[in-house]
């Protein structure tokens, strides 16, 4: 009998009535209502690299890999500075009208004032005070910097090469402090002592401003057969140099606002900073694109490979000599064997920095040679500093992730 299963021959009654048979069941209208279907949503769609769909299977978004434009901002981004540099040159050489008319207003004096105010408002001393216990690896890192490089200058001004002031420039940036921001930045990457490399940073250039014209003199002037003017130079750096970096700190340290908004915005000041300092070379430049035109590509080949030698030295030089400070201390808590400390070290000392240079030649008033062709060579070793280093700090850090792993 069929009878047992009415709902197969005719239609469910209405919500709420009852058949006329003894086995009806009591429908209602909540027996009744279907189940709730989700609710229905519109994903936005994104433009994915290639045409394949945003959304996963899952529902979840699918990982597409960046465009290209993303790609190049990242590049830009990580390698701001030597960009700079390269397009203040590059600008220059195509056409140094706005390059001349700038020096003629002196602009590169405010732009090297407004760098060591920069790098003032970003220099940070609370953590000087963790950098005390590897005072011996600093103290070394010093006589690195200001006594050892410098006098490396005594050998290389004494190159022949054409033009000369190629060499003389080499020479000027051997008696340099060291950088004031890619230095302890690469250290960090690094994970060295930051506070080490700080610490390196702050007095290096603050002792520069005696010990750059002293070495200068006796390095670089004897060899070139110039007297220079110490004096004038010690205060010329003095009020280029140390006065906007003392204003910069001040600023920072007396208002708290200030030094959060500078903490904030770092990358913004970095980029301000790369700027002003790019403006010293296209200026430069500009003004000697005449004289650089005549030089031959091979003396300025030969003259960047003399760049990279000498920044390899000053690499092995400094882990040699931690390496056999290490020997002589035989402990193994020597600060000399930390990986932090002997990293911030090696970084630290064998960079060069280039805006005290730039300030030095500016107040030379061109006593060691044409200004262009003293700047050039040292623009090109900065940015081979920063890229060697760059490299040597990415090898540390795959050896480190490497010994991670095997453990």
């Amino acid at each position: 009998m069929i009878s047992h299963c009415p709902s197969l021959l005719r239609a469910p009654l209405p919500a709420g009535l009852r058949p006329l048979t003894p086995r009806a069941f009591h429908f209602t209208a909540t027996a009744y209502s279907p189940p709730p279907l989700p609710p229905f949503r519109l994903r936005p769609l994104r433009a994915v690299a290639g045409g394949g769909s945003p959304v996963a299977g899952d529902g979840g978004k699918r990982a597409a890999p960046p465009p290209l434009g993303a790609a190049v901002l990242d590049f830009a981004r990580s390698n701001f500075l030597p960009l700079a540099l390269i397009g203040g040159i590059a600008l220059a050489l195509l056409d140094p009208t706005l390059g001349c008319l700038a020096h003629k207003y002196s602009l590169s004096k405010y732009s090297t004032f407004g760098i060591f105010v920069i790098s003032g408002l970003t220099l940070r001393t609370k953590e000087l005070g963790a950098a005390l216990q590897a005072w011996p690896a600093g103290l070394f890192g010093l006589f690195s910097i200001l006594l050892f490089t410098p006098f490396l200058a005594k050998f290389i001004v004494q190159t022949q090469f054409s033009p000369p002031e190629f060499i003389t420039g080499l020479a000027m940036f051997c008696c340099m402090p060291t950088t004031l921001s890619s230095g302890v930045t690469l250290t960090q990457l690094a994970g060295g002592n930051s506070a080490l490399a700080l610490a390196m940073t702050v007095i290096s250039n603050l002792l520069g401003i005696i010990f750059v014209p002293l070495s200068l003199a006796k390095y670089v002037g004897a060899g070139a057969g110039v007297s220079l003017p110490t004096e004038k130079l010690f205060k010329s750096l003095v009020n280029t140099l140390l006065i906007p970096l003392i204003l910069g700190k001040v600023a920072r340290e007396t208002s708290k606002g200030t030094a959060e908004f500078v903490d904030g915005n770092r990358q913004g000041f970095s980029v301000i900073s790369a700027v002003l300092l790019s403006l010293v070379p296209w200026i430069q430049v500009s003004r000697s694109r005449s004289l650089l035109l005549s030089i031959q590509p091979k003396a300025f080949a030969i003259t960047v490979t003399i760049g990279v030698l000498l920044h390899l030295s000053l690499l092995a030089f400094n882990a040699t000599a931690l390496q056999v400070l290490t020997c002589l201390k035989q402990k193994e808590e020597s600060v000399f064997a930390s990986k932090e400390y002997s990293r911030a070290v090696i970084l630290v000392a064998s960079q060069k920095t280039l805006p005290v240079l730039v300030a030095v030649v500016e107040q030379l008033g061109g006593a060691l040679g044409e200004s262009g062709f003293l700047v050039i060579p040292c623009v090109a070793a900065h940015i081979n500093q920063i890229i060697i280093d760059s490299i040597l700090v990415n090898w540390w850090r795959q050896r480190d992730r490497q010994s991670t792993d095997a453990k």
